[in-house]
């Protein structure tokens, strides 16, 4: 259906095109598709041959440049966890990637290290370090480092200092 959408309204049913710009699609090791729909503030799910398997809004009051604006998955053989760099909230979620219920978060506005001027871009390495980039007047690159898999604190972690080298 290529009709105009209406505005974005966070309380209206989804609708089922994408809103421009579809900002990343990434493969998962599993053969689905995962795409950031920034606009809509979703993420969507799709199976290679281009069939809906699900999707979640994610900070859908966002509104503007939207919440979702690209992701990156753990290098575990599962990929068990989904990173999600949300530059207009100016946060990176942590997310577990069959649910895509939210574990937690990190990350404020901020020039600080640990804070975000709209984090654009996430990608993770082999050893597991999540690497950031800032658009706008950020500029920079962040690199959050591995530190093994633990209980996730539910909410917040807020800005993730660093604590020397």
């Amino acid at each position: 259906d290529d009709a105009r959408m209406p505005p974005y309204d966070p309380s209206a049913p989804l609708a089922q095109q994408f809103r421009n710009p579809v900002h990343c699609a990434e493969p998962t090791n599993d053969g689905l598709v995962y795409v950031c729909d920034r606009p809509n503030d979703r993420i969507q799910v799709f199976q290679k041959d281009g069939k809906f398997v699900k999707e979640v809004q994610v900070a859908k009051q966002t509104r503007g440049d939207g919440s979702v604006w690209d992701i990156a998955f753990s290098r575990d053989p599962q990929q068990k966890y989904l990173y999600l760099a949300d530059g207009k909230n100016e946060r990176v979620y942590v997310m577990d990637r069959q649910s895509l219920e939210i574990l937690t978060w990190f990350g404020d506005g901020g020039r600080q290290p640990g804070q975000f001027f709209a984090v654009h871009s996430i990608a993770t390495d082999s050893k597991g370090n999540v690497y950031t980039t800032e658009t706008y007047e950020g500029k920079r690159v962040q690199k959050f480092s591995y530190k093994g898999i633990g209980a996730v604190p539910r909410g917040s972690q807020g800005v993730v200092w660093p604590t020397g080298k």
